[in-house]
Protein backbone atom coordinates (compact mmCIF):
# COMPACT_ATOMS: atom_id res chain seq x y z
CA UNK A 1 0.00 0.00 0.00
CA UNK A 2 1.21 3.53 -0.69
CA UNK A 3 -0.08 4.85 2.30
CA UNK A 4 -1.64 4.23 5.72
CA UNK A 5 -4.43 5.84 7.89
CA UNK A 6 -5.10 6.04 11.77
CA UNK A 7 -7.71 3.79 13.02
CA UNK A 8 -7.34 1.13 10.18
CA UNK A 9 -8.48 -2.04 11.41
CA UNK A 10 -6.33 -5.00 10.58
CA UNK A 11 -7.06 -8.60 11.30
CA UNK A 12 -3.84 -11.16 12.16
CA UNK A 13 -4.81 -14.72 10.77
CA UNK A 14 -5.77 -16.05 14.45
CA UNK A 15 -8.79 -13.03 14.27
CA UNK A 16 -7.54 -10.67 16.36
CA UNK A 17 -7.90 -6.89 15.04
CA UNK A 18 -5.17 -4.23 15.57
CA UNK A 19 -5.80 -0.55 15.01
CA UNK A 20 -3.05 1.70 12.94
CA UNK A 21 -2.25 4.42 15.40
CA UNK A 22 -1.11 7.94 14.38
CA UNK A 23 2.53 6.65 14.93
CA UNK A 24 2.61 4.17 12.93
CA UNK A 25 0.73 5.95 10.46
CA UNK A 26 3.16 8.48 10.32
CA UNK A 27 6.12 6.16 10.33
CA UNK A 28 5.27 4.15 7.32
CA UNK A 29 6.64 4.42 3.91
CA UNK A 30 5.67 3.05 0.83
CA UNK A 31 7.98 -0.63 0.47
CA UNK A 32 7.41 -0.87 4.07
CA UNK A 33 5.89 -4.15 5.20
CA UNK A 34 3.01 -4.16 8.02
CA UNK A 35 2.56 -8.02 10.17
CA UNK A 36 -0.13 -8.95 11.79
CA UNK A 37 0.54 -11.63 14.61
CA UNK A 38 -1.66 -12.68 17.22
CA UNK A 39 1.51 -13.14 19.73
CA UNK A 40 3.75 -10.67 18.80
CA UNK A 41 1.40 -7.68 17.63
CA UNK A 42 0.96 -5.27 14.49
CA UNK A 43 4.59 -5.15 13.53
CA UNK A 44 5.86 -2.45 11.26
CA UNK A 45 8.99 -3.83 9.08
CA UNK A 46 10.54 -0.62 6.80
CA UNK A 47 11.47 -0.94 3.58
CA UNK A 48 15.15 -1.05 4.44
CA UNK A 49 15.19 -3.57 7.29
CA UNK A 50 13.71 -6.06 4.79
CA UNK A 51 16.59 -5.36 2.42
CA UNK A 52 19.23 -6.28 4.88
CA UNK A 53 17.16 -9.39 5.54
CA UNK A 54 16.77 -10.23 2.08
CA UNK A 55 20.45 -9.40 1.10
CA UNK A 56 21.72 -11.69 3.99
CA UNK A 57 18.96 -14.77 3.32
CA UNK A 58 19.85 -14.38 -0.38
CA UNK A 59 23.76 -14.72 -0.25
CA UNK A 60 23.11 -17.75 2.18
CA UNK A 61 20.84 -19.63 -0.21
CA UNK A 62 23.50 -18.72 -3.26
CA UNK A 63 26.36 -20.26 -1.12
CA UNK A 64 24.02 -23.63 0.24
CA UNK A 65 23.70 -24.25 -3.81
CA UNK A 66 27.55 -24.34 -3.38
CA UNK A 67 28.03 -26.44 -1.07
CA UNK A 68 26.62 -29.27 -2.74
CA UNK A 69 29.81 -29.42 -4.53
CA UNK A 70 32.44 -28.52 -1.95
CA UNK A 71 34.63 -30.86 -0.10
CA UNK A 72 34.24 -31.92 3.71
CA UNK A 73 37.82 -31.37 4.20
CA UNK A 74 37.21 -27.26 2.88
CA UNK A 75 34.98 -27.32 5.79
CA UNK A 76 37.03 -28.67 8.31
CA UNK A 77 39.71 -26.50 7.03
CA UNK A 78 37.25 -22.96 7.70
CA UNK A 79 37.21 -24.46 11.63
CA UNK A 80 40.67 -24.81 11.46
CA UNK A 81 41.59 -21.05 10.46
CA UNK A 82 38.57 -19.87 12.09
CA UNK A 83 39.68 -21.17 15.70
CA UNK A 84 43.33 -20.07 14.78
CA UNK A 85 42.14 -16.89 14.33
CA UNK A 86 40.21 -16.13 17.69
CA UNK A 87 43.77 -17.82 19.42
CA UNK A 88 45.87 -14.76 17.59
CA UNK A 89 46.60 -12.39 20.57
CA UNK A 90 46.11 -9.67 18.42
CA UNK A 91 43.33 -10.32 16.83
CA UNK A 92 41.72 -11.05 20.21
CA UNK A 93 42.68 -7.42 21.83
CA UNK A 94 40.92 -5.93 19.04
CA UNK A 95 37.70 -7.99 19.68
CA UNK A 96 38.08 -7.27 23.25
CA UNK A 97 38.77 -3.64 22.71
CA UNK A 98 35.28 -3.75 21.04
CA UNK A 99 33.58 -5.61 22.95
CA UNK A 100 34.63 -3.48 25.87
CA UNK A 101 33.41 -0.89 24.20
CA UNK A 102 29.37 -2.32 23.61
CA UNK A 103 29.86 -3.54 27.07
CA UNK A 104 30.05 0.08 28.51
CA UNK A 105 27.06 1.35 25.87
CA UNK A 106 25.19 -0.87 27.38
CA UNK A 107 25.61 -0.39 30.95
CA UNK A 108 25.05 3.40 30.71
CA UNK A 109 21.31 1.97 28.85
CA UNK A 110 21.00 0.28 31.81
CA UNK A 111 21.30 -2.80 30.00
CA UNK A 112 22.16 -6.48 31.53
CA UNK A 113 26.23 -7.21 30.59
CA UNK A 114 26.29 -10.52 31.92
CA UNK A 115 26.23 -12.13 28.78
CA UNK A 116 27.66 -9.25 26.75
CA UNK A 117 31.29 -9.71 27.85
CA UNK A 118 34.06 -11.44 26.79
CA UNK A 119 35.94 -13.18 28.64
CA UNK A 120 39.36 -15.64 28.24
CA UNK A 121 37.31 -18.84 29.18
CA UNK A 122 34.52 -17.44 26.38
CA UNK A 123 37.39 -17.18 24.19
CA UNK A 124 38.82 -20.96 25.04
CA UNK A 125 35.37 -22.28 24.69
CA UNK A 126 34.83 -20.64 21.37
CA UNK A 127 38.01 -22.23 20.03
CA UNK A 128 37.17 -25.64 21.41
CA UNK A 129 33.73 -25.51 20.12
CA UNK A 130 35.14 -24.50 16.71
CA UNK A 131 38.42 -27.48 16.65
CA UNK A 132 35.44 -29.81 17.77
CA UNK A 133 33.47 -29.55 15.10
CA UNK A 134 36.58 -29.90 12.05
CA UNK A 135 37.16 -32.95 13.75
CA UNK A 136 33.06 -34.12 14.39
CA UNK A 137 31.76 -36.50 11.87
CA UNK A 138 29.08 -34.82 9.14
CA UNK A 139 25.88 -36.93 8.62
CA UNK A 140 25.99 -35.09 5.32
CA UNK A 141 26.16 -38.16 2.27
CA UNK A 142 26.60 -40.49 5.38
CA UNK A 143 24.45 -43.85 5.21
CA UNK A 144 22.29 -43.82 8.08
CA UNK A 145 20.12 -47.13 7.41
CA UNK A 146 20.12 -49.56 3.97
CA UNK A 147 16.76 -51.65 3.48
CA UNK A 148 17.08 -54.48 1.44
CA UNK A 149 15.13 -56.17 -1.07
CA UNK A 150 15.07 -58.72 -4.07
CA UNK A 151 17.06 -57.12 -6.67
CA UNK A 152 17.48 -53.31 -5.18
CA UNK A 153 18.25 -51.41 -1.93
CA UNK A 154 17.09 -47.83 -0.23
CA UNK A 155 19.45 -46.43 1.40
CA UNK A 156 18.73 -43.53 4.05
CA UNK A 157 21.14 -40.74 3.38
CA UNK A 158 21.84 -38.04 5.51
CA UNK A 159 21.79 -34.11 3.59
CA UNK A 160 22.27 -30.69 4.49
CA UNK A 161 19.05 -29.15 5.74
CA UNK A 162 19.42 -25.53 4.14
CA UNK A 163 19.93 -21.93 5.13
CA UNK A 164 19.54 -22.05 9.05
CA UNK A 165 18.76 -18.33 10.77
CA UNK A 166 19.50 -17.62 13.93
CA UNK A 167 18.44 -14.33 16.29
CA UNK A 168 20.20 -14.16 19.71
CA UNK A 169 21.02 -10.97 22.25
CA UNK A 170 23.95 -10.37 23.98
CA UNK A 171 26.18 -13.39 23.75
CA UNK A 172 28.99 -13.04 21.53
CA UNK A 173 30.13 -16.85 21.55
CA UNK A 174 26.83 -18.08 19.98
CA UNK A 175 28.21 -16.57 16.60
CA UNK A 176 31.17 -18.98 17.02
CA UNK A 177 29.51 -22.12 18.21
CA UNK A 178 26.30 -21.80 15.86
CA UNK A 179 29.04 -22.46 12.89
CA UNK A 180 28.69 -25.60 13.72
CA UNK A 181 25.66 -26.09 11.14
CA UNK A 182 27.96 -25.74 8.38
CA UNK A 183 30.10 -29.15 8.81
CA UNK A 184 26.76 -30.99 7.48
CA UNK A 185 27.13 -28.35 4.96
CA UNK A 186 24.43 -25.79 5.88
CA UNK A 187 24.56 -21.98 5.61
CA UNK A 188 23.87 -19.82 7.94
CA UNK A 189 22.51 -16.22 8.79
CA UNK A 190 22.54 -14.06 12.16
CA UNK A 191 20.95 -11.20 13.05
CA UNK A 192 22.45 -10.42 16.61
CA UNK A 193 20.89 -7.62 19.70
CA UNK A 194 22.10 -4.51 19.33
CA UNK A 195 23.94 -4.61 22.74
CA UNK A 196 26.50 -7.04 20.94
CA UNK A 197 26.43 -6.03 17.18
CA UNK A 198 29.82 -4.30 16.99
CA UNK A 199 31.72 -7.52 18.91
CA UNK A 200 29.72 -9.72 16.35
CA UNK A 201 31.14 -7.39 13.53
CA UNK A 202 34.63 -7.61 14.78
CA UNK A 203 34.33 -11.36 15.17
CA UNK A 204 33.04 -11.52 11.68
CA UNK A 205 35.63 -9.53 9.81
CA UNK A 206 38.64 -10.64 12.03
CA UNK A 207 37.79 -14.70 12.29
CA UNK A 208 35.19 -15.82 10.57
CA UNK A 209 35.18 -14.06 7.01
CA UNK A 210 38.95 -14.39 6.93
CA UNK A 211 38.82 -18.53 7.14
CA UNK A 212 35.58 -18.66 5.02
CA UNK A 213 38.35 -17.24 2.09
CA UNK A 214 41.40 -19.32 3.38
CA UNK A 215 39.42 -22.08 2.67
CA UNK A 216 37.65 -21.23 -0.65
CA UNK A 217 34.09 -21.17 0.47
CA UNK A 218 32.03 -18.92 -0.11
CA UNK A 219 31.22 -15.78 2.12
CA UNK A 220 27.41 -16.00 2.44
CA UNK A 221 27.87 -19.37 4.45
CA UNK A 222 28.06 -17.36 7.49
CA UNK A 223 26.10 -14.26 7.01
CA UNK A 224 25.62 -11.55 9.45
CA UNK A 225 22.25 -9.18 9.17
CA UNK A 226 23.54 -5.85 10.03
CA UNK A 227 21.17 -4.03 11.90
CA UNK A 228 20.54 -2.79 15.20
CA UNK A 229 16.67 -2.71 14.77
CA UNK A 230 14.48 -5.79 16.06
CA UNK A 231 12.89 -5.29 12.90
CA UNK A 232 16.00 -6.71 10.83
CA UNK A 233 15.19 -9.87 12.79
CA UNK A 234 11.05 -10.44 12.34
CA UNK A 235 11.67 -10.01 8.46
CA UNK A 236 14.81 -12.66 8.64
CA UNK A 237 12.29 -14.88 10.23
CA UNK A 238 9.65 -14.45 7.89
CA UNK A 239 11.90 -15.20 4.77
CA UNK A 240 9.70 -18.47 3.47
CA UNK A 241 13.53 -19.72 2.21
CA UNK A 242 14.55 -20.61 5.75
CA UNK A 243 15.01 -24.07 6.69
CA UNK A 244 14.97 -23.59 10.22
CA UNK A 245 14.86 -20.94 12.71
CA UNK A 246 16.16 -20.63 15.87
CA UNK A 247 15.78 -17.84 18.34
CA UNK A 248 17.64 -17.35 21.58
CA UNK A 249 17.21 -14.92 24.42
CA UNK A 250 14.29 -12.94 26.47
CA UNK A 251 10.62 -15.56 26.75
CA UNK A 252 8.34 -12.94 25.20
CA UNK A 253 11.34 -11.83 22.45
CA UNK A 254 11.83 -15.48 21.26
CA UNK A 255 8.05 -16.53 21.52
CA UNK A 256 7.28 -13.93 19.10
CA UNK A 257 9.85 -14.70 16.63
CA UNK A 258 9.09 -18.48 16.71
CA UNK A 259 5.10 -17.34 16.18
CA UNK A 260 6.42 -15.24 13.14
CA UNK A 261 8.22 -18.22 12.00
CA UNK A 262 5.68 -20.68 12.12
CA UNK A 263 3.58 -18.34 10.61
CA UNK A 264 5.84 -18.53 7.55
CA UNK A 265 5.82 -22.62 7.63
CA UNK A 266 9.54 -22.64 8.92
CA UNK A 267 10.01 -25.27 11.84
CA UNK A 268 11.63 -23.46 14.79
CA UNK A 269 13.71 -24.14 17.64
CA UNK A 270 13.15 -21.77 20.36
CA UNK A 271 15.49 -20.96 23.80
CA UNK A 272 14.11 -18.41 25.70
CA UNK A 273 12.92 -18.55 29.73
CA UNK A 274 15.08 -20.67 32.31
CA UNK A 275 15.29 -21.22 35.28
CA UNK A 276 16.10 -24.26 37.18
CA UNK A 277 14.73 -26.03 39.69
CA UNK A 278 15.85 -28.19 43.00
CA UNK A 279 14.29 -30.34 45.44
CA UNK A 280 15.50 -31.22 48.49
CA UNK A 281 14.21 -34.40 49.90
CA UNK A 282 13.36 -35.21 53.77
CA UNK A 283 15.52 -38.06 52.75
CA UNK A 284 19.29 -35.72 52.36
CA UNK A 285 21.54 -34.79 54.64
CA UNK A 286 21.47 -31.16 55.48
CA UNK A 287 25.83 -30.83 54.77
CA UNK A 288 24.54 -32.15 51.00
CA UNK A 289 22.88 -29.33 50.25
CA UNK A 290 25.20 -26.57 50.01
CA UNK A 291 27.27 -28.00 47.52
CA UNK A 292 24.75 -28.57 44.98
CA UNK A 293 22.71 -24.93 45.53
CA UNK A 294 25.93 -22.73 45.69
CA UNK A 295 27.35 -24.51 42.32
CA UNK A 296 24.14 -23.70 41.05
CA UNK A 297 24.48 -19.70 41.47
CA UNK A 298 28.09 -19.23 40.18
CA UNK A 299 26.34 -16.67 37.14
CA UNK A 300 22.93 -15.77 35.88
CA UNK A 301 22.00 -18.29 32.90
CA UNK A 302 19.03 -20.53 31.87
CA UNK A 303 20.20 -23.32 34.04
CA UNK A 304 21.15 -21.36 37.12
CA UNK A 305 18.99 -22.58 40.45
CA UNK A 306 15.96 -20.40 40.23
CA UNK A 307 13.33 -21.82 42.47
CA UNK A 308 13.93 -24.27 45.10
CA UNK A 309 11.70 -26.59 47.00
CA UNK A 310 12.26 -28.04 50.52
CA UNK A 311 10.25 -31.34 51.81
CA UNK A 312 9.26 -30.87 54.77
CA UNK A 313 10.30 -33.34 57.80
CA UNK A 314 12.23 -33.81 60.74
CA UNK A 315 15.30 -31.66 59.28
CA UNK A 316 13.57 -29.31 57.59
CA UNK A 317 15.42 -26.45 59.41
CA UNK A 318 18.83 -27.79 58.71
CA UNK A 319 18.23 -28.56 54.96
CA UNK A 320 16.92 -24.97 54.78
CA UNK A 321 19.40 -23.32 56.59
CA UNK A 322 22.13 -25.36 54.38
CA UNK A 323 20.01 -23.93 51.26
CA UNK A 324 20.69 -20.36 52.98
CA UNK A 325 24.37 -20.46 53.39
CA UNK A 326 24.75 -21.60 50.30
CA UNK A 327 23.02 -18.75 48.75
CA UNK A 328 24.69 -16.67 50.69
CA UNK A 329 28.08 -17.26 49.91
CA UNK A 330 26.96 -17.39 46.13
CA UNK A 331 26.66 -13.96 47.04
CA UNK A 332 29.39 -13.41 48.95
CA UNK A 333 31.59 -14.77 45.84
CA UNK A 334 30.47 -12.04 43.41
CA UNK A 335 31.36 -9.78 46.65
CA UNK A 336 27.92 -9.72 47.37
CA UNK A 337 24.24 -10.33 48.96
CA UNK A 338 21.25 -12.31 48.10
CA UNK A 339 17.83 -11.97 47.12
CA UNK A 340 15.14 -14.32 48.63
CA UNK A 341 11.74 -14.34 47.22
CA UNK A 342 9.63 -16.47 49.85
CA UNK A 343 6.17 -18.63 48.97
CA UNK A 344 3.28 -17.75 51.38
CA UNK A 345 3.02 -20.09 53.94
CA UNK A 346 6.92 -21.01 53.69
CA UNK A 347 8.41 -17.56 56.02
CA UNK A 348 8.77 -20.09 58.68
CA UNK A 349 11.91 -21.57 56.16
CA UNK A 350 13.83 -18.48 56.27
CA UNK A 351 14.86 -16.12 59.59
CA UNK A 352 12.31 -13.50 60.36
CA UNK A 353 14.30 -10.81 60.50
CA UNK A 354 15.40 -10.92 56.59
CA UNK A 355 12.02 -9.75 55.52
CA UNK A 356 13.17 -6.24 57.34
CA UNK A 357 16.72 -6.73 56.75
CA UNK A 358 17.80 -4.00 53.86
CA UNK A 359 20.62 -5.43 51.11
CA UNK A 360 21.82 -3.92 48.17
CA UNK A 361 20.73 -5.50 45.18
CA UNK A 362 22.85 -5.04 42.00
CA UNK A 363 20.63 -5.00 38.74
CA UNK A 364 21.25 -4.66 34.97
CA UNK A 365 20.06 -0.91 35.81
CA UNK A 366 22.57 -0.75 38.94
CA UNK A 367 22.31 -1.41 42.37
CA UNK A 368 19.08 -0.52 44.45
CA UNK A 369 18.45 -1.76 48.09
CA UNK A 370 15.79 -3.70 49.09
CA UNK A 371 14.75 -5.99 52.07
CA UNK A 372 16.55 -8.94 51.44
CA UNK A 373 13.42 -11.32 51.58
CA UNK A 374 9.92 -11.17 50.72
CA UNK A 375 6.70 -12.62 50.08
CA UNK A 376 5.59 -13.77 46.73
CA UNK A 377 2.53 -16.25 46.11
CA UNK A 378 3.03 -19.21 44.98
CA UNK A 379 1.67 -18.85 41.76
CA UNK A 380 4.75 -16.58 41.06
CA UNK A 381 7.04 -19.42 41.64
CA UNK A 382 8.01 -20.07 37.99
CA UNK A 383 8.60 -16.06 36.92
CA UNK A 384 12.54 -16.43 36.31
CA UNK A 385 14.71 -13.83 38.08
CA UNK A 386 16.94 -11.95 35.78
CA UNK A 387 20.01 -11.38 38.00
CA UNK A 388 22.93 -9.20 37.25
CA UNK A 389 25.37 -9.64 40.07
CA UNK A 390 23.05 -10.70 42.94
CA UNK A 391 21.50 -14.18 43.29
CA UNK A 392 17.75 -14.36 43.64
CA UNK A 393 15.97 -17.33 44.41
CA UNK A 394 12.36 -18.76 45.10
CA UNK A 395 12.15 -20.81 48.25
CA UNK A 396 8.83 -22.83 48.92
CA UNK A 397 7.91 -25.66 51.14
CA UNK A 398 5.88 -28.77 50.09
CA UNK A 399 5.02 -31.75 51.92
CA UNK A 400 5.80 -34.41 49.52
CA UNK A 401 8.23 -35.20 46.29
CA UNK A 402 5.07 -35.21 44.29
CA UNK A 403 3.98 -31.92 45.40
CA UNK A 404 7.23 -30.27 44.17
CA UNK A 405 6.76 -32.25 40.38
CA UNK A 406 3.46 -30.80 40.09
CA UNK A 407 4.40 -27.36 41.02
CA UNK A 408 7.30 -27.24 38.60
CA UNK A 409 4.90 -29.29 35.93
CA UNK A 410 2.44 -26.31 36.22
CA UNK A 411 4.45 -23.42 36.95
CA UNK A 412 8.05 -23.62 35.86
CA UNK A 413 9.06 -23.69 31.74
CA UNK A 414 9.93 -27.20 32.48
CA UNK A 415 13.60 -26.81 31.35
CA UNK A 416 15.77 -28.28 34.44
CA UNK A 417 15.05 -30.19 37.97
CA UNK A 418 17.14 -31.80 40.55
CA UNK A 419 16.35 -33.76 43.24
CA UNK A 420 18.48 -34.01 46.21
CA UNK A 421 17.68 -37.13 48.04
CA UNK A 422 19.36 -40.65 48.86
CA UNK A 423 16.65 -42.75 47.59
CA UNK A 424 16.77 -44.76 44.92
CA UNK A 425 13.69 -44.99 44.31
CA UNK A 426 12.54 -41.14 44.73
CA UNK A 427 14.93 -40.33 41.79
CA UNK A 428 13.11 -42.89 39.93
CA UNK A 429 9.58 -41.59 40.52
CA UNK A 430 11.17 -37.82 40.68
CA UNK A 431 12.82 -38.97 36.47
CA UNK A 432 9.76 -40.10 35.62
CA UNK A 433 6.96 -38.08 36.65
CA UNK A 434 9.08 -34.73 36.31
CA UNK A 435 7.87 -32.67 32.75
CA UNK A 436 11.65 -31.48 31.49
CA UNK A 437 14.19 -32.68 29.28
CA UNK A 438 16.92 -32.24 31.39
CA UNK A 439 16.51 -34.56 35.20
CA UNK A 440 19.22 -34.55 37.87
CA UNK A 441 20.73 -35.64 41.10
CA UNK A 442 22.70 -32.31 42.19
CA UNK A 443 23.64 -29.26 41.14
CA UNK A 444 21.94 -27.66 37.51
CA UNK A 445 24.49 -25.89 35.47
CA UNK A 446 25.44 -29.43 34.28
CA UNK A 447 22.59 -28.64 31.76
CA UNK A 448 25.29 -27.38 28.82
CA UNK A 449 25.97 -28.87 25.62
CA UNK A 450 29.26 -28.59 25.89
CA UNK A 451 29.54 -29.55 29.61
CA UNK A 452 27.06 -32.57 29.03
CA UNK A 453 27.56 -33.74 25.56
CA UNK A 454 31.00 -32.48 24.27
CA UNK A 455 29.79 -30.47 21.62
CA UNK A 456 29.14 -26.38 21.52
CA UNK A 457 25.73 -25.80 22.32
CA UNK A 458 23.08 -23.63 19.51
CA UNK A 459 20.51 -23.31 22.32
CA UNK A 460 18.84 -25.16 25.05
CA UNK A 461 15.25 -26.08 24.59
CA UNK A 462 12.59 -26.23 27.43
CA UNK A 463 9.54 -27.84 27.59
CA UNK A 464 7.14 -24.89 27.96
CA UNK A 465 4.89 -25.16 24.96
CA UNK A 466 5.02 -29.06 24.98
CA UNK A 467 7.73 -31.75 24.05
CA UNK A 468 10.85 -31.43 21.35
CA UNK A 469 9.84 -34.19 17.85
CA UNK A 470 12.65 -36.23 17.58
CA UNK A 471 15.55 -34.81 19.39
CA UNK A 472 16.66 -33.52 22.79
CA UNK A 473 17.03 -30.64 24.41
CA UNK A 474 20.29 -29.59 23.24
CA UNK A 475 20.21 -28.37 19.93
CA UNK A 476 24.14 -28.72 18.33
CA UNK A 477 25.16 -28.30 14.87
CA UNK A 478 24.76 -32.56 13.73
CA UNK A 479 21.18 -32.07 14.90
CA UNK A 480 20.34 -29.69 11.81
CA UNK A 481 20.07 -32.44 8.57
CA UNK A 482 17.85 -34.25 6.63
CA UNK A 483 17.67 -38.01 5.19
CA UNK A 484 17.30 -38.68 1.39
CA UNK A 485 16.27 -42.11 0.24
CA UNK A 486 17.91 -43.43 -2.11
CA UNK A 487 17.34 -46.32 -4.41
CA UNK A 488 19.70 -48.62 -5.77
CA UNK A 489 19.66 -51.73 -8.09
CA UNK A 490 21.91 -55.07 -7.60
CA UNK A 491 22.34 -55.34 -11.25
Amino acid sequence: MDDLKPGTAILSSDGREFTVDDDLAKAYRPGDRLVANGLAGLLHIPAVELDKARHAVDAAVDAFATLATVADDAIVDFYGHAAAALSDDAVWSRVAEVNAGDVASARQRGRSATRLQVSEEMRAKMVEGLRGWATAPSRRGAVMDTVPHDGFQVELVGAALGVVAFVFEGRPNVLADACGVLRGGNAVVFRIGSDALATARAIMELAIEPALVKAGLPGGCVSLVDSTAHAAGWALFLDQRLALAVARGSGPAVAALGSLARSAGTPVSLHGTGGAWIVVSDKVDANEVGEAVVRSLDRKVCNTLNTCCLVRGSNVAQRAAGALDAIRRAGEARSGSFKLHVAEGSEDLVPSALFSTSAEVVRAEGPVFETQAETIARSDLGIEWEWEETPEVSLVAVDSIDEAVALFNDLSPRLVGSLLSNDPEEHEQFFNTLDAPFVGDAHTRWVDGQFALDKPELGLSNWQHGRLFGRGGVLTGDDVYTVRLRYRTED
